[in-house]
């Protein structure tokens, strides 16, 4: 293989998937911490009709207004769990359930209704994602590497990426402090003042824009994959919040690096002629690992540090 067809072939999914899973995997923590991964799982399904509405409004699969669609959706969804809970007076876990299946069942109504299917926005493609299919045609060579006019025409699913990762970065480490508070003790944080709803709500658009950024690319069954298992797999080995959150982070890279190596260039290098589907290689890496973490973590009582 030369270095051309690394660059077209492989580079970009394997970017793709670095970022979106570790982008995941940063917030997959704050998720963990304060026991509520099922809304990461309800947020990723709750933006499709707002993808679906950005794509009815342009015609087009264009990043921004499919990513403002999901941020609409999101608030939307929010607001209306908090809703259903108060009003029907159900806990939180089965408001939000009956919430992201609404909304989710919605958006594929609206894919049908607006020609979506046209431009491959599929159920497929909304929950297994096309990271094979992100390929970046103009490279020549490493060269390309540093030609801005070649960089220019990277795939338009890195660039949304790589801004959506940029801006959780910035916004977790300009919240790390508040975060903190609001993950290990809630009470304390209201008491001092802190808006802990407003933090909630970030946290919350944060979320929706790293899937609505991901979903063409690893899909919404992977995003959830990744808010889940790498937090979930540092929650079991450490008490610490520093490792914790950047443990993830750094732990749902790898995981995208290694499950796209094993899926694909790997079978490859070794005569296969089958590739596997990297987002099922990536999402079953996660789940193992949960499982190891499960049988080696620490035992005995454990004292949770900042």
């Amino acid at each position: 293989m030369t270095a051309a067809d690394i660059l077209r072939l492989d580079l970009p999914a394997l970017t793709a998937a670095v970022l979106a899973c570790a982008t995941c995997g940063l917030l997959g923590s704050f998720l963990v911490l304060r026991r509520e991964s099922l809304l990461g799982d309800a947020l990723s399904h709750a933006v499709l009709p707002g993808i679906i509405g950005g794509f009815a409004l342009t015609g087009a699969r264009a990043g921004l207004p499919m990513l403002a669609g999901a941020l609409v959706a999101a608030l939307a969804a929010t607001a209306l769990i908090t809703l259903v809970r108060r009003a029907a007076r159900i806990e939180s876990g089965a408001a939000t359930g009956a919430v992201f299946t609404t909304f989710f069942a919605l958006g594929l109504v609206l894919m049908e209704v607006t020609g979506a299917r046209s431009v491959d926005l599929d159920l497929d493609c909304v929950l297994f994602g096309q990271l094979e299919t992100i390929v970046w045609l103009e490279a020549t060579g490493w060269s390309s590497l540093l030609d801005p006019a070649a960089l220019a025409t990277l795939p338009r699913q890195l660039h949304l990426l790589a801004g959506v990762a940029l801006v959780v970065v910035l916004t977790v480490a300009l919240l790390w402090r508040p975060l903190h508070l609001l993950c290990f003790d809630p009470d304390y944080a209201a008491a001092i003042g802190l808006p802990a709803r407003r933090l909630e709500l970030v946290l919350n658009l944060l979320i929706a824009a790293a899937a609505v950024a991901a979903f063409e690319a690893v899909g919404s069954i992977l995003v959830v994959a990744m808010l889940v298992c790498p937090a979930a797999v540092l929650r079991l080995l450490t008490d610490d919040y520093r490792r914790q959150v950047l443990g993830g982070a750094l732990l749902g890279g790898a995981l995208g690096a290694v499950g796209y190596a094993l899926a694909g260039p790997v079978p490859a290098m070794l005569g296969s002629g089958v590739a596997l589907n990297a987002a099922g290689v990536i999402g079953t890496l996660g789940g193992v690992l949960v499982a190891a973490a499960a049988l080696l973590r620490p035992r005995g009582p454990r004292v949770a540090a900042g």
